[in-house]
C-alpha cells in the first residue's frame, strides 16, 4: 500500500478509516455480527448504523450473497461496507470488491487478525479503500497494543494522519526532527489522541522482521491439529488454506454426536489445563445491540449455530510440539469419552 499509518489500537484504526470516508450520520455500514466489539461501535463513534449480515457457515465471514440482498433492499442509506476476516481466513474480496464497485461503496477492511497473509491481488488488508490490522498482545505480531492502517487512497490517508493526533497539520516528527522541522503548526479540526507510542513503535518493528516466521509456525501447528484430529467425528474442522494467517484455530463440536454441551466440553478442556475461549458471542445477541435495534438470537442463524458449537483452540508461535500434543490428545479423550454410542448424522 502507499501509505501506513501506525496507531494505538486497531479500533482507533477503525473509526479513523471510517471517519476519513465523511459519512452522514445516520447512514449505514454494512458489516457482519460474528466479530469482536470494536468493528460495529466505530459505526456508532460517528453515529451510523451497523447493518449486520449473516456469515457463511464454514469460513465465519461475511456472506457476499447475502450483502448483495441487503443492498438491493436498503439502497442508498448504505454507504460503506466494513468485512471482517475472522481467525485470519481472508472474505471473498472478489465477490466483495465487485458489489462495492457495482454500488459505488469503500471498502473497510478489518483486517486484526489477517497480517501478513498474501493474496494474488496483494496483502489481504490492502485491497479496499483501507484496512486496519491489530498488534494487540495476542495478534500475529504485537506492539503490546497497536494497530495499522494501510491505503492507496491519498485523500484518505491525509485525513488520518491529521486525525489522529489531534487534529495538527504537523506531526512530531515534522514539527522537531526532520530537516524541515519548525515549532509552527495548526489545529485544523477537533482530531483525536491516537497515534501510536515510540516504545511501541520500537517493538513492532522487531516483531516485523519475525511476522514470516511466526506464520510458518502457526501454519505448521494448524497442519498438526487437523492431521491428527482428522478422525474424530465428533469435530467439524476447518479446511486448510495457505492464505489463513492462523490467527484462531476454530473448532466446531457436532453436538449431535455427542452427550455433553460445548460449555461442557470447554469446561473439561480448561479443567485439563488448556486454555481455550469462544470467538465470538455475535453482536446481536449483545444486550445494547438488542435494545437498540430490537434484534433476536434467531435473526442471524448462521451466526447463531456456529456460535453455539465453536471452541478456539491454543494457536501461537511459541505453543510447543510437547504442549501440542497434549491439546489433541485432551480433544480426543474427552470427545471419545462423551461421545454417544448410537451413530447420528454429524451436524452442529
Amino acid at each position: 500500500a502507499r501509505h501506513a499509518l501506525a496507531v494505538n489500537s486497531a479500533t482507533a484504526g477503525l473509526h479513523l478509516s471510517l471517519e476519513a470516508l465523511n459519512l452522514e450520520p445516520g447512514s449505514l455500514v454494512a458489516t457482519t455480527p460474528y466479530t469482536f466489539a470494536a468493528s460495529a461501535e466505530v459505526i456508532r463513534y460517528l453515529q451510523c448504523h451497523p447493518l449486520f449480515i449473516d456469515i457463511q457457515e464454514d469460513s465465519y465471514n461475511l456472506d457476499p450473497a447475502l450483502l448483495e440482498k441487503a443492498l438491493e433492499e436498503k439502497g442508498e442509506r448504505v454507504k460503506a461496507v466494513l468485512p471482517v476476516h475472522i481467525a485470519g481466513l481472508p472474505c471473498d474480496l472478489t465477490a466483495l470488491r465487485m458489489l462495492c464497485r457495482r454500488y459505488r461503496l469503500p471498502m473497510v477492511e478489518d483486517a486484526a487478525h489477517a497480517f501478513p497473509v498474501r493474496r494474488p491481488e496483494g496483502f489481504v488488508g490492502a485491497c479496499g479503500d483501507a484496512g486496519v490490522y491489530s498488534f494487540y498482545a495476542n495478534k500475529t505480531i504485537t506492539t503490546g497494543e497497536g494497530g495499522m492502517i494501510v491505503t492507496n487512497r491519498d485523500d484518505l490517508a491525509r485525513r488520518i494522519r491529521v486525525m489522529r493526533l489531534h487534529g495538527i497539520d504537523r506531526d512530531s516528527w515534522n514539527r522537531y526532527i526532520s530537516e524541515d522541522a519548525g515549532w509552527e503548526y495548526e489545529i485544523v479540526d477537533a482530531g483525536y489522541k491516537y497515534n501510536m507510542s515510540d516504545l511501541a513503535a520500537a517493538i513492532g518493528r522487531i516483531q516485523l522482521k519475525k511476522a514470516d516466521a511466526f506464520l510458518r509456525r502457526r501454519r505448521e501447528i494448524a497442519k498438526r491439529y487437523l492431521r491428527e484430529l482428522s478422525d474424530a467425528d465428533f469435530l467439524i474442522l476447518p479446511a486448510y488454506q495457505e492464505a489463513h494467517a492462523w490467527h484462531l484455530f476454530i473448532i466446531r463440536l457436532a453436538a449431535r454426536r455427542l452427550t455433553i454441551s460445548r460449555d461442557e466440553f470447554a469446561r473439561r478442556l480448561k479443567a485439563a489445563g488448556i486454555g481455550v475461549s469462544v470467538h465470538y458471542i455475535p453482536l446481536h445477541m449483545m444486550p445494547y445491540y438488542r435494545q437498540r435495534y430490537g434484534y433476536r438470537a434467531e435473526d442471524y442463524p448462521v451466526s447463531l449455530r456456529n456460535f453455539r458449537s465453536s471452541i478456539s483452540l491454543p494457536i501461537y508461535p511459541s505453543l510447543t510440539d510437547e504442549e501440542t500434543a497434549r491439546i489433541i490428545d485432551a480433544v480426543r479423550e474427552i470427545g471419545y469419552n462423551a461421545r454417544r454410542r448410537r451413530a447420528v448424522p454429524a451436524e452442529p
